[in-house]
This record gives structure tokens, C-alpha cells and sequence, in this order.
């Protein structure tokens, strides 16, 4: 049996001492937009803190980079004096001080001319946090990084949270979650809990009391549970909802919407469009849920099976790393069309023929401006890229002052497979609509899975297809995927003949394949030729 460590004990200890103040100290929505307006009135001075911060940190990178680049934190006030927050951040891109997702991992030296170094992760934690508890990436990307959880970042964040209902008219929405426990699980309901708004329900895939689960997680919720008791502002225990079995929350839904309440779930994407599914087989009318669906792309296909339900999607978009970027559009213009939350981070993209390797020129380029935030981050991409758009559309969000919008958010991450690489925003198409439009199934039911087959000690792709989709000829289905990807006359035609040629497809039916987090990504990386086992929760 699994113990607690001493550390362990130590954060958790921690945790419950300060768990019953935050809970007692609610913050109305006057407080919140006040907050705001003092971010962004300071927010020059603040990213100039947070660089001098980071640049601070012993063994920091971006002191490093900076000082090969020969410039200084006086250079980068100049700067910002000149050409503002974002043109400063562009300057010093250009001038090599940035971090692609390998790099800041630690997985790839980061090579600048005659300068060559490896990072050290834990030299990007932020000093100031006060650890209460951790979080960890999915590790969809690679292995996975801590992150501090400290609470003085929640309430930080909880602001954000709130203006955003606010501006889409949820303040006196019913709220639940779904997820595993840690990381969002504790996060997301203390955010709520700050605007006066505890949640419901929380909602999870697992067992609690699995042997497999960590212990810190079981005890993680005790404290929490035993912490908002004491404080008079009780919030839920876990209630199991499985991925193949999310009755309990389209029950909850129902009667929520019999009381004339509205339900507001807050999960992934594909979370999303399992339960939505899952009420129409049923015959349950969930029309006025809300679900706030992150984690995972929020595309057309998966939007269009909300909507298909009488729901709402209010797509998000976040990392372990940072916690929430966006939120919805209330007049969106795009699938998952967000506005991004520039008082807590700066943005910038390299721009056309400006990438470099592992930054492509449409890479999200994320620094780091709120005091609590977990890690110091200066011109850092994650693996996503995505389009960016200044307009006014009118809502709340951009009222309160935040005007640039994102959408087509995707991964840059690749499979490479028999020679041939390509991007998950390739293969989206066909697993979402061609798949789906003539063979049956959700978007979820579909996915694509790269690993090394023993067997023949190579490389094999599986087009994995959900038993639920019902009978299939498995060789028309790999025909229909391959026709479809390879729908060009160039380098997908290419890559059809290839793959054909080497028998490189092969269609398995199983459940699509979950990170370590629950999430259904589109492209799955199973180097081992085995489904991780869930540990914790990412974005």
C-alpha cells in the first residue's frame, strides 16, 4: 500500500490551515472588475517586475539568453517605453530570447549560436508561490511538469472566472465539475467558491477509493472537503461519472432544468460531447446546459454535437503551466472563437517566415505578468498555435477590456510514421467528419494512434474506432481513411501510396485512447504500445 510522504503531508497540512480564509473572504463582482482595471493600468511596470524576476532566478535561461543576445532589463524598459509590452517581447524573440516547448521541458538543449544549455524546469518556479498543492502537465506532449497550486493564484484567477459568466449572463448558474481528482478539481471549485458561487456537484472518472489512485489525491480531497466545512462554504464530494457511463451528470442536468435552474459543467471537450450524446440516446432533454469545454479543441464537429443537444459550448483554451488563456466569445465568429486574458499573460507570434525550430510562425509565444503566477514564463510556446484577431464584438469580455480573440486553436504536434510527418490539424477533418459522416459514430469515437508493433520492429499506425460505432468492414475503413487523407495529388497522395504499400494502417476496435488526464487527443503517441494510467489532471 502507498503512503503519504512526509512532503505530502506537509503541502496538505498547509492547504487546510489556509483553505477556511479563502473560502470566508468572497469577492463580489464590483472587487473583480476593480482588480482588473488595476492589471491593466499597470501592466507596463508588471511585466517588467515579473522579467526582471525571471531573469533573477539562479540558473535562469532567460538570463542567459538575454545576456548572449547582449541585451539587459533596462534595454527591454526602453523598449517597452517605445513599442509597448508585446513589441518588446517581439524584439527580444528576435533576438533569441524565447523558449519552444522541448526547450523549456528541459527534452532539448536550447542552442543559440555559440551558446548551448539545457533548462532546468524547477528554475522557472516563481519564489513567491505558496504551495498548497501540486498540479501536473497530461504529459500529451512528453513527461510531465509539476506546478505549484498556490491559492493566492486561485483567487487570482477566480476574477477571470467570473467576469467571464458575467458576460455571458452565468452568474446564477448552477455550477458542477468533471475531472480527475487534483489539479482543475481543487482549482476550478475554489474559483467558483471566491465569487460566491460554490459548485453543485463534482463529477469523476474514476473511483476515489481505486487503490490504483495516489494517495495524495484521496486525502487531497478529505482536505479539501474537511476545509470548507470548517469554513461554513461546504463543496461537493465525488460523485462517478465514467467516460462510458455519464448518466449521473445528464440526470443532474434534468432535474436542474426541471427546478428552472440552468446547468453549467465545467470539463473537456470530449466530456462534453459524451454527455450530450448520452442525453439524446437517452431521450433526456438537457436543452439550456452550459458547458465550458476545454482541455481538447472545441472544433465544429464537437460544437455542432453540443448544439445538437439544445446546449451551449463556451469553448476555453489552457496548459497546466499557465491555468486558463481564454474564454468564450458571447458572439462568437468561430467554433471556438475566445478571448484571451492579456491582464494575466502577454501574447506574441513570430510572424510570417520568422519561426524557428519547434516555433512555428503561428506558435502561441506565452510571458508571464501576474505575481502569483506558478511559473515565470518570457516568450514560452507550448506546442499551439493559432489565429489571432483584434475586434470589438461587443460583449462583456471586451467591455472589460479584453479585445484580442483567438480561434482555430490547434497543436502543432506530429506524427511521423513510415517516413511520412503531418499535423493533427491534417487528420481533424477526417476523424470528425469524413469517418463520422459515412460509417457512423461521434467525433470521440475516432482516433489515430502511432506505435511500435513488436511484431515487425517498426512503426504502425492504428485508426482506432470505438466498438459503440457498431459493425464495420475494417478494411473499408481503411481505405476510406487513407483516400481521405491522401486527397491531393502532392505529398498526401504520397503518403496514401506509402502507407499503403507498407501496410502501415492498421483499424483496431477499442475506446479511443485517454492522456493520463482524460483527455481524447486527435493524434496519440503510444511509443509503448500501452494507455497511460491516470494520475492527476492538466489543463
Amino acid at each position: 500500500m502507498r503512503l503519504l510522504s512526509r512532503d505530502d503531508l506537509t503541502v496538505g497540512m498547509r492547504f487546510l490551515a489556509a483553505l477556511p480564509r479563502f473560502l470566508r473572504t468572497p469577492l463580489s463582482i464590483g472587487e473583480m472588475r476593480a482588480i482588473v482595471r488595476d492589471r491593466f493600468a499597470r501592466r507596463e511596470a508588471r511585466f517588467l517586475a515579473r522579467l526582471a524576476e525571471a531573469c533573477g532566478l539562479p540558473g535562469s535561461p532567460y538570463a542567459r539568453l538575454m545576456d548572449h543576445a547582449g541585451c539587459t532589463v533596462e534595454d527591454v524598459a526602453a523598449s517597452v517605453r517605445r513599442d509597448g509590452v508585446e513589441g518588446a517581447l517581439a524584439t527580444l524573440y528576435a533576438a533569441g530570447v524565447h523558449l519552444a516547448g522541448d526547450e523549456f521541458k528541459g527534452r532539448r538543449p536550447v542552442v543559440r549560436g555559440s551558446l548551448a544549455f539545457t533548462v532546468d524546469p524547477a528554475t522557472l518556479v516563481n519564489p513567491r508561490s505558496v504551495v498548497h498543492g501540486l498540479s501536473e502537465s497530461s504529459g500529451s506532449r512528453g513527461a510531465r511538469t509539476p506546478v505549484p497550486i498556490d491559492l493566492a493564484f486561485v483567487r487570482d484567477h477566480a476574477v477571470n472566472t467570473h467576469l467571464a459568466l458575467e458576460a455571458h449572463g452565468g452568474r446564477g448558474w448552477t455550477h458542477a465539475h468533471h475531472g480527475f481528482p487534483g489539479g482543475t478539481s481543487v482549482t476550478n471549485p475554489l474559483e467558483f467558491a471566491k465569487g460566491g458561487r460554490p459548485p453543485a456537484r463534482w463529477f469523476t472518472p474514476i473511483d476515489i477509493g481505486s487503490p490504483e489512485l495516489s494517495p495524495r489525491y484521496r486525502w487531497g480531497v478529505r482536505a479539501m472537503r474537511i476545509g470548507s466545512l470548517i469554513a461554513g462554504v461546504p463543496l461537493p464530494g465525488p460523485t462517478l461519472a465514467t467516460f462510458d457511463d455519464p448518466s449521473p451528470v445528464v440526470r443532474w442536468m434534468a432535474d436542474e432544468r426541471a427546478r428552472g435552474r440552468t446547468p453549467h459543467l465545467w470539463g473537456y471537450a470530449s466530456t462534453a460531447v459524451l454527455i450530450c450524446q448520452a442525453a439524446r440516446e437517452a431521450g433526456v432533454d438537457i436543452s439550456g446546459a452550459r458547458f465550458t469545454m476545454g482541455g481538447e479543441p472545441t472544433t465544429p464537429a464537437r460544437r455542432a454535437v453540443v448544439e445538437a443537444a439544445g446546449a451551449v459550448a463556451l469553448p476555453r483554451m489552457g496548459t497546466t503551466e499557465t491555468d486558463i488563456l481564454t474564454f468564450a466569445c458571447a458572439h462568437p465568429q468561430a467554433a471556438d472563437d475566445m478571448h484571451f486574458l492579456d491582464d494575466r499573460h502577454a501574447l506574441i507570434q513570430p510572424g510570417s517566415g520568422r519561426g524557428t525550430t519547434g516555433v512555428p510562425d503561428d506558435a502561441m509565444l506565452l510571458t508571464s505578468l501576474l505575481d502569483t503566477a506558478p511559473l515565470l514564463l518570457v516568450n514560452v510556446c507550448m506546442g499551439d498555435r493559432a489565429t489571432l484577431l483584434r475586434r470589438d464584438c461587443g460583449c462583456g469580455l471586451a467591455r472589460d477590456g479584453w479585445g484580442l480573440h483567438l480561434h482555430d486553436v490547434r497543436s502543432f504536434e506530429k506524427l511521423t510514421a513510415g517516413g511520412i510527418t503531418f499535423l493533427d490539424v491534417d487528420v481533424i477533418r477526417v476523424l470528425e467528419e469524413v469517418l463520422p459522416l459515412r460509417f457512423g459514430g461521434r467525433p470521440a469515437d475516432w482516433q489515430l494512434v502511432e506505435r511500435h508493433d513488436g511484431d515487425r520492429a517498426r512503426p504502425e499506425v492504428v485508426l482506432v474506432v470505438d466498438p459503440s460505432v457498431g459493425a464495420l468492414d475494417e478494411h473499408a475503413v481503411a481505405d476510406a481513411f487513407l483516400e481521405a487523407i491522401g486527397g491531393g495529388t502532392g505529398g498526401e497522395r504520397l503518403m496514401e501510396l506509402q502507407w499503403r504499400e507498407a501496410r502501415m494502417l492498421r483499424v483496431v476496435r477499442e475506446s479511443p485512447r485517454r492522456t493520463a488526464s482524460g483527455k481524447i487527443l486527435h493524434l496519440h503517441l503510444d511509443k509503448q504500445g500501452r494507455v497511460p494510467v491516470s494520475d492527476g489532471e492538466a489543463d
